[in-house]
């Protein structure tokens, strides 16, 4: 039987961004602490570099290979740039939040890249076994990052909690993914969507389905999947949830855009009603327990799960317009994210974090450019035009209404008006309290710049919406 060499080409930037991760590893071994900004700069380097090959080869061609378990389409190329620009911009807000305290080290930079080829990996599954590598080389990054801080009995707590819950919701998906396999004979998801339409939907079908939303609710944190969230959230270094809160939220609605769209959407009658259940109760439980939260961060974690619910109404509704009104909010969602806890990780200093919310009192007075960018932020979440967030929900309660489900929108748009109070909160203890904190506002000017092209960018996103919304489109039209 003689062997075939795959078309590597699709893949280059997989195996560089290895290559790298392994020449960063062996040249981090000799580096001395005062010497870690050069481990900086190669994690950086290596995530432009992948960002480079990825733009170079980028078409509207769908391109399958290494035994059709890897596919390259418009969706998975500007899924990866989505996630590369998220990872750059973590990296960079991160670098004097983890030398302020004593963790700017190689780790955190090999285990974001590792991360990173995790993500891209399940971002180009086209087979469960593919899905399933690329969901635990995530997963085990982000738990080694969570447990990074080892003096914290906080983040070991996190990490344990995300760890046992993660390694449930793995096995979970498993058995959902042996059951799909038994019973239609593939791991390939092009053929499994075919046998799923040539042969009535089953009672066994549908239980191997629910095991499978499990495990892509749990990544997203969807309601009643969302334990691990306010608490790996709370207690893991700001910079580790940075990373947390912004590019895996791609990977995960890349998960669910292959197993449900590629691989099950002739059993969408069924998943509809479970994704409708889950996006209610996530925007209801996500918006209602963040208001009573006192701690940004925890706070920002129960709004996380209010988006969830949000990006999961765009993908229930089964149409391509539908699938990229979601894509738009995750993108959206993932820019308002990294704004909002780098704001957090300005404010926090050497033995002080900003993590309650009368830490942001006065923020006006004392640096009124960064109370603004927050301003823009808070009202981008909430949803207030003509800020991104705005548009975010806006295309989604659209497709949901194009769906004949306005019930689901109006259901949408009281919980959106819920949320608004804990966000205008924000805005209030900036503007019109008493600044309880007069220290001076420290970060290199890298990061100062970075936070402030962030912020715009969700203002001009948000005035000129059509380019990134037509992106979407066009990367869902294949």
């Amino acid at each position: 039987m003689s062997f075939e060499m795959p078309n590597i080409i699709p893949a280059i930037p997989e195996i560089f961004l290895l290559g790298m991760i392994c020449t960063i590893l062996v040249i981090d071994l000799f580096l001395s602490d005062r010497s870690r900004i050069i481990t900086y700069l190669l994690a950086q380097l290596a995530l432009l570099g992948t960002l480079f090959l990825t733009l170079n080869s980028m078409s509207t061609e769908t391109v399958l290979t290494f035994s059709d378990t890897f596919v390259r389409d418009p969706m998975s190329d500007i899924l990866k740039i989505a996630i590369y620009l998220a990872t750059f911009i973590t990296f960079l807000y991160s670098k004097d939040y983890l030398r302020d305290r004593g963790i700017f080290k190689g780790e955190f930079y090999l285990l974001g890249l590792f991360g990173a080829l995790g993500m891209m990996i399940l971002v180009s599954a086209h087979n469960l076994l593919t899905v399933y590598l690329g969901l635990e080389l995530l997963s085990l990054s982000l738990y080694a990052m969570v447990a990074m801080q080892r003096d914290s009995i906080l983040a070991s707590e996190a990490a344990m909690k995300y760890f046992v819950l993660g390694a449930i919701a793995s096995g979970m998906l498993l058995y959902g993914m042996s059951i799909i396999y038994g019973l239609t004979g593939t791991l390939d998801l092009g053929q499994i969507a075919t046998q799923i339409t040539s042969q009535p939907p089953g009672v066994l079908l549908s239980f191997g389905l629910v095991f499978i939303i499990v495990g892509i609710a749990f990544k997203l944190g969807a309601v009643p999947f969302h334990m691990w969230v306010p608490d790996v959230y709370q207690g893991a270094p700001t910079a580790v949830t940075l990373y947390i809160g912004s590019a895996p939220k791609i990977a995960a609605f890349a998960m669910l855009m292959r197993l449900l769209v590629d691989g099950m959407l002739g059993l969408h009658a069924q998943w509809e009603g479970i994704l409708i259940i889950l996006a209610v109760l996530s925007m209801g439980v996500g918006n209602l327990l963040a208001i009573a939260q006192s701690n940004i961060k925890r706070m920002l974690a129960y709004s996380t799960i209010s988006h969830v619910g949000f990006l999961i109404l765009g993908a229930l509704t089964g149409t391509q317009s539908g699938f990229a009104a979601s894509m738009f909010y995750t993108l959206a969602y993932v820019l308002m994210s990294l704004g909002a806890f780098g704001i957090v990780m300005l404010l926090s200093r050497n033995g002080f974090e900003a993590e309650n919310l009368d830490d942001y009192k006065g923020l006006s007075t004392r640096s009124p450019w960064y109370a603004f960018m927050m301003l823009i932020i808070m009202f981008s979440m909430a949803g207030v035009p003509p800020f991104l967030g705005f548009w975010a929900k806006l295309v989604v309660l659209e497709q949901v209404i194009a769906a004949d489900m306005a019930w689901l929108a109006v259901v949408g748009v009281v919980f959106s008006v819920i949320g608004a109070y804990y966000y205008l909160r924000i805005i209030k203890l900036m503007y019109f309290d008493q600044a309880e904190e007069t220290a001076p506002l420290v970060s290199s000017l890298d990061t100062r710049l970075m936070l402030s092209l962030n912020s715009l960018a969700i203002l001009g996103l948000g005035l000129f919406p059509g380019g990134l919304m037509a992106v979407c489109q066009a990367a869902l039209s294949g």
